[in-house]
């Protein structure tokens, strides 16, 4: 029989990792911190196996859990020689929820378990405190009431609030016992009222009926929402593990609070974190009260703290990470909640992973490894522009640094409507709380009127790379009228704020921003990336500015320059149009003569800017119909500009109207069927490189032909480009080295890609339309359905967010095998959206490429996701030994 409830203490989590997918991080985590020492309740773990046994068997529970878990809550009683519901010395516990991934206040947790009416009398006898047991009370009805049976937190919540108004109290802590003996006796009418049935009393009962619920929230929809989010996939499910209750809330020696082992926003090496005296955990993380920095700590309690920092070099020599724990001192004794590794900005990640590596916790490899690819992105966007003019109205603590500009709303729901049709906006709340998660993700920033630096707006707004100003104390939010005050100031829903994470500032209106630059640890961090990893990263980009700033953030080159973006400024425009309508080949020549300087001064500039790396030029690509216009008043217009009746535009728009134009005339079918347009292409990017190789600079260009689906296609536009070439180099009296490839997205053109490799020197995979090819999407309309595929499990994820390896990447593989062998050198990358995505650069080095191609501001994504590839391939091959 399979093994369902480990003692703390009994799973260690050795560094292997082998009991963490079972006991989950809480689980592992106690049982390592018992290990090693630190003054942890004791308690038990049921494993994530007994939650996947519950889902798979109709929510029941396997045979023999029920024995389990008697014989752990038994050996608990004699450890702590108390018993569980006994009415003279009773044991309390708590169940909390724990997954092999941090989820931090997506499940739920029970505390104080194990009081009924008799019991809350032996608490407050055997602690002298009648205060405390009554409280203790109240907290578990309510908690067990919402959790466990589904009465909302706003109705205990309201009974609160009526009996603090009657007596005059503003905080919690100003109830006297006969207080809150008033309030557990309204709470119990609450719960009868709603539930049909009376508070239980049998203490057993309540665990299991807890335990139960702790199973059930692996699937309430935040906590869906978050494995969605953060692509959490793979897991047994969560594990609960049944802890031995100590009290923060007995008095004011006593206290609970959260602790960093170092700054989660700025990496600082220095205990970080909050607490709260007379309090248990949910006073702090819930915002309802606003807690102490943990630096108070020591004048309020200076043995605690004096502990704590001790505790905080343990846990990161043990877990050679930095770690988030909660704590508890219950009349003066310090004891451990749990530890798990600490959500972290970018910046902060960066920082930690260089000091530690510094402090010879860990290597280079694994400081390399200790940074998400993705979070990247949270360095590589504007700041505000430190000279714009800018009104703060407020100032709150500075959870979560970042700048962010949007329009202000007042709940989740409209925040993710919003944002769905690329509005920008800063969710405002009282206080968040888990189920605001898709309008925190969808939002630019969160604002918060309550919290602190640990409360659940600034812990997931961190993990989430969000600006976060928390606990503005002079928001007053009207969320009936969607609206705020901040003194004299009105702030309607759709009003223009500004926030900035790293001041704690509020703004009104839209700030400007300045672009980032890229420094200091991070670029230690990145010289490590490129020491390890193996495949090349290029740029996307376009224009000389795009070039300069990709080769800044380590660009090797450009895997993809898009020259139709260049044909719509100015005067290029209309030359383009007046090459569309003309009838014959000599007047399309005519009309490309006056684009041909045009186009080599582009390729000049980015020559420029590329000095010494190749530079992959993609030809003509779209379908003609984009430049001309659909609507009649512009059609007029064009008309009119260009001196020709409308008539003539309205017959070639027609005429170049096509029922499926990604399907239609485009790519490589336009160059056979317009060769001039290609021609002089071919001829300005050839120029402008005889150009640059007699100023110096050292230039590789690679001329790449799109949407090729058959070798035939590649052979005849190849000839045009060799002969072209041939004139160019004789009219310039010098000669450059030039590639002649394709781009690889057509399904077709990976069946047949030795056939084309036999012509073609390069491959470069277009996994867009790839992607759109193979599934028969239209990428420009999976808007309406792929998000719900996503969502119900019919797609893991979004295909054209990262790549499908089963089908689209089956195809690449297919194309880069039959291509090398055919052409055994053949040189091969991606210049789609996925060559800055993490797990598609960890694709592309698997299946063998060259190198990635991104857009400038992924290219660091794309040079640590190479690492990471790298390095885990080699850990992976190590393992087998």
């Amino acid at each position: 029989m399979p093994k369902y409830v480990y003692f703390f203490g009994d799973g260690k989590a050795d560094g292997s990792g082998k009991l963490r997918p079972i006991l989950g991080g809480k689980g592992a985590d106690l049982a390592e911190m018992t290990l090693i020492g630190l003054p942890v309740p004791p308690g038990f773990t049921i494993t994530t196996e007994v939650c996947r046994y519950y889902y798979e068997n109709g929510g029941k529970f396997p045979e023999g859990l029920d024995d389990e878990m008697e014989k752990n809550l038994e050996k608990l009683e004699q450890t702590m020689e108390a018993g569980f519901g006994d009415p003279e010395n009773p044991l309390m516990v708590s169940v909390r929820s724990g997954a092999a991934v941090s989820m931090p206040g997506m499940m739920d947790t029970v505390l104080n378990l194990g009081l009924n009416d008799k019991v809350v009398e032996a608490l407050a006898k055997k602690t002298g405190n009648e205060r405390f047991a009554w409280d203790a009370y109240r907290r578990l009805i309510h908690m067990f009431g919402d959790v466990v049976m589904g009465v909302e937190h706003e109705k205990f919540e309201e009974v609160l609030s009526q009996v603090k108004k009657e007596v005059g109290a503003e905080l919690d802590t100003q109830l006297e016992t006969k207080d809150l003996k008033k309030v557990v006796a309204h709470y119990k009418e609450l719960y009868k009222r709603e539930t049909g049935e009376d508070f239980p009393q049998e203490p057993r009962d309540q665990l299991k009926r807890a335990t139960e619920a702790v199973f059930k929230s692996w699937n309430i929809p935040r906590a869906v929402k978050y494995r969605q989010i953060h692509r959490i996939t793979g897991l047994l499910g969560t594990a609960a593990s049944v802890q031995t209750m100590v009290f923060g809330n007995m008095g004011e020696t006593s206290g609970t609070g959260v602790g960093f082992t170092r700054n989660p926003a700025t990496g600082e090496n220095a205990l970080y974190g909050e607490y709260l005296l007379n309090a248990q955990g949910e006073d702090v993380v819930a915002g309802i009260r606003t807690p102490q920095p943990i630096s108070h700590l020591a004048q309020d309690m200076p043995k605690i703290h004096s502990q704590l920092l001790k505790i905080k070099d343990i846990l990161e020599h043990h877990f050679k990470d930095m770690q988030d724990f909660e704590f508890t001192f219950q009349n003066g004794r310090l004891f451990m909640l749990q530890t798990r590794t600490g959500k972290r900005t970018a910046f902060a990640a960066t920082k930690i992973a260089c000091d530690m590596m510094d402090e010879g916790l860990i290597d280079q490899k694994t400081a390399v490894l200790r940074m998400p690819p993705e979070q990247i992105d949270h360095l590589l966007h504007p700041t505000f522009d430190p000279k714009a003019e800018k009104k703060v109205i407020a100032k709150g603590l500075p959870a979560s640094p970042g700048a962010a500009t949007g329009k202000a709303v007042f709940d989740a729901d409209t925040a993710e409507d919003w944002a769905s049709h690329d509005e920008k906006v800063i969710l405002v709340r009282l206080e968040t709380s888990p189920e605001d998660i898709g309008g925190m993700n969808a939002a630019q920033g969160i604002l918060t009127a309550r919290g602190g630096m640990t409360s659940h707006a600034a812990v997931v707004a961190r993990g989430m790379g969000k600006c976060c100003v928390a606990g503005c104390g002079a928001l007053e939010i009207d969320y009936e009228n969607k609206q705020m005050k901040v003194r004299e100031h009105t702030i309607k829903e759709g009003d223009f704020i500004s926030l900035d994470g790293a001041a704690g500032e509020l703004m009104l209106g839209e700030v400007s921003t300045v672009e980032p630059t890229l420094s200091g640890d991070f670029a230690r961090l990145m010289e490590w990336a490129d020491k390890f990893r193996k495949i090349g990263v290029r740029t996307n980009a376009d224009t000389p500015h795009d070039a300069k700033v990709a080769r800044e953030f380590g660009a090797e080159g450009i895997g993809l320059t898009r020259t139709e973006h260049m044909f719509f400024e100015g005067d290029r425009i209309l030359a383009m149009r007046e090459m569309i309508l003309a009838e014959d080949s000599q007047g399309r020549a005519k009309a490309l003569e006056k684009l041909l300087p045009m186009q080599r001064g582009d390729f000049e500039g980015i020559f420029r800017e590329m000095a010494g790396l190749p530079v992959t030029i993609r030809l003509f690509d779209p379908p003609l119909h984009e430049f001309l216009p659909k609507e009649e008043a512009s059609q007029r217009e064009m008309a009119q500009s260009m001196g020709v009746p409308q008539e003539t535009i309205k017959a070639k728009v027609q005429a170049l109207s096509e029922l499926n134009p990604m399907l239609g005339l485009r790519g490589c079918r336009l160059g056979i069927v317009y060769p001039e347009v290609y021609d002089m292409q071919t001829r300005g990017i050839l120029e402008a490189a005889c150009r640059m190789k007699k100023e110096g600079v050292e230039v590789l260009p690679e001329i790449m032909i799109p949407l090729v689906g058959a070798a035939e296609e590649f052979v005849a536009l190849k000839a045009r480009v060799m002969k072209i070439a041939k004139e160019v180099f004789a009219a310039e009296g010098l000669e450059v080295d030039y590639l002649t490839g394709t781009m690889i997205e057509v399904p077709r053109a990976c069946i047949t890609a030795d056939e084309i490799a036999k012509e073609a020197e390069f491959f470069s995979y277009g996994t867009n339309d790839l992607t759109q090819m193979t599934y028969g999407f239209s990428r420009d309309d999976v808007g309406s359905f792929v998000p719900r595929y996503v969502e119900e499990g019919i797609l893991p994820k979004d295909p054209f967010q990262s790549i499908d390896e089963p089908g689209v990447g089956e195809l690449v593989k297919i194309g880069i095998e039959k291509g090398r062998k055919a052409r055994p050198d053949l040189k091969v990358g991606i210049c789609g959206e996925h060559g800055g995505e993490a797990e598609s650069v960890k694709f592309c080095h698997r299946v063998g490429m060259n190198y990635v191609s991104c857009s400038p501001f992924r290219v660091p994504i794309a040079r640590l996701a190479a690492a990471h590839a790298a390095l885990e391939e080699e850990a992976a091959k190590s393992e087998k030994k």
